[in-house]
C-alpha cells in the first residue's frame, strides 16, 4: 500500500500538535476501547511502549493499569512529545525502526498510529522488541474509514482522498506471519459529526490526518469543485450532522 513520505507525515503532525487535542474525541474513544483488552496487572508487565503516542493521552490509560511499569512514549513528531503531560520517557522514531532492543519490553500498544506505516515491517519491529510472554494490542484503520469523503469527491476528480487501509484478516495474518500467537482481531465503529462539511475538512487537518501520499489533489480545490462535493456529502447528513465514519480494527496478540 503507498503511504505518504515520512518528512511530510512528520510536518503535518508537527503543525497538528497545538490542534490535535481540541479535535481528537474519536481518538480518545478508540484508546479506551482498546484498553478493555489489556492483560491485567499480575506484576509482569514491567516496561511498556506507546508507539504513536501523539500528545500522550494513553499515558494516562496505561500508567493507571500499570502504575510500576516503566513507559516509553515514542513519536515521530517532537512537537507532539513536548505536549505530554504525564512522567514517561520520551522517544522521537520511526515505528518501523524502533531504537530499542530485542526482547526489551513487556507491551506494546499503539492506537491509530501504524496506519501510517507499513503494517509488516512495523509487526516485526513490535516482535522483535518483546520479550517472551510479551503482549501488543493495537488499534488501527480498517477499509470503510473516511468513506464519506470518498463519496464527496467521486464526481469531483480522480484523486485520492483517503488512504488506503488494511482489512481484518490482513492485519490477523500479517500478525501471525511475524510470528504473534493468540491472535485476536476485533472490529468497531466510531462516528464523527460536523456542522457542515468545512468543518468536516477542517477536523481532519486538525488532527493531522490530510497528508495521502501519491494521488493526493496538488492544487486547491476551484469554487465550483468544492460547491460540488460539499452537495455530494450533504447526502449522507444525518440528524446529528455530517458524519465522518473510522471503520476501527483492534489487534491483540502475544509472542
Amino acid at each position: 500500500m503507498t503511504k505518504p513520505a515520512k518528512a511530510r507525515i512528520r510536518q503535518s503532525f508537527e503543525r497538528a500538535a497545538p490542534t490535535y487535542d481540541s479535535a481528537a474525541e474519536v481518538q480518545r474513544r478508540i484508546c479506551l476501547q482498546l484498553a478493555q483488552g489489556l492483560p491485567e496487572n499480575d506484576g509482569r508487565i514491567q516496561r511498556l511502549l506507546d508507539a504513536g503516542c501523539g500528545t500522550g493521552f494513553a499515558q494516562q490509560l496505561l500508567q493507571a493499569r500499570y502504575p510500576h511499569a516503566h513507559a516509553v512514549a515514542l513519536d515521530f513528531s517532537a512537537a507532539m512529545l513536548e505536549r505530554i503531560g504525564a512522567p514517561c520517557c520520551r522517544l522521537a522514531a520511526d515505528l518501523e525502526h524502533l531504537p530499542l532492543a530485542a526482547s526489551s519490553l513487556d507491551l506494546y500498544w499503539s492506537s491509530l498510529a501504524v496506519q501510517w506505516c507499513d503494517l509488516r515491517q512495523t509487526l516485526h519491529e513490535a516482535r522483535r522488541v518483546l520479550r517472551p510472554g510479551g503482549h501488543v494490542a493495537l488499534a488501527t484503520l480498517g477499509p470503510a474509514t473516511f468513506h464519506e469523503l470518498r463519496t464527496a469527491f467521486a464526481d469531483v476528480d480522480t484523486h485520492r482522498h483517503t488512504l488506503s487501509f488494511h482489512t481484518p484478516d490482513e492485519v490477523a495474518h500479517l500478525a501471525a506471519e511475524n510470528g504473534f500467537v493468540a491472535v485476536d482481531v476485533q472490529k468497531s465503529t466510531e462516528i464523527a459529526h460536523y456542522p457542515n462539511f468545512r468543518s468536516l475538512l477542517k477536523a481532519v487537518k486538525a488532527i493531522g490526518a490530510n497528508q495521502l501520499g501519491e494521488g493526493r489533489r496538488t492544487t486547491l480545490l476551484s469554487r465550483t469543485a468544492f460547491a460540488r462535493a460539499e452537495t455530494a456529502c450533504e447526502t449522507l447528513r444525518t440528524p446529528a450532522g455530517l458524519p465522518l465514519t473510522y471503520d476501527v480494527v483492534y489487534l491483540y496478540a502475544a509472542t
